[in-house]
């Protein structure tokens, strides 16, 4: 049987956290992957475009993961223990 255990959500610092870590890496490896396509647009149209293909991958990709991860280890933490 499976149990279930309640894991409250982050708090704003560790959402922070999370955020950070999921959007740092992102753009980086979209930069280098396009930084000479991108380097030779406006600034607002590169903005425009990293932010287009950045914001899907750090939300439908990254957070959910990271938001299993954290649940692991707040259930591991605990010991297995609800609140």
């Amino acid at each position: 049987m499976t149990r279930h255990v309640q894991v409250p959500p982050p708090n704003k610092h560790q959402l922070a956290l999370m955020i950070w870590v999921a959007v740092f890496p992102t753009l980086t490896v979209i930069n280098v992957a396009f930084g000479d396509w991108l380097g030779t647009l406006h600034p607002v149209l590169r903005t425009f475009v990293l932010v287009t293909v950045a914001v899907p991958i750090v939300i439908y990709g990254i957070m959910p993961s990271l938001h299993r991860l954290r649940a692991r280890l707040i259930v591991r933490a605990r010991g297995g223990k609800s609140l």
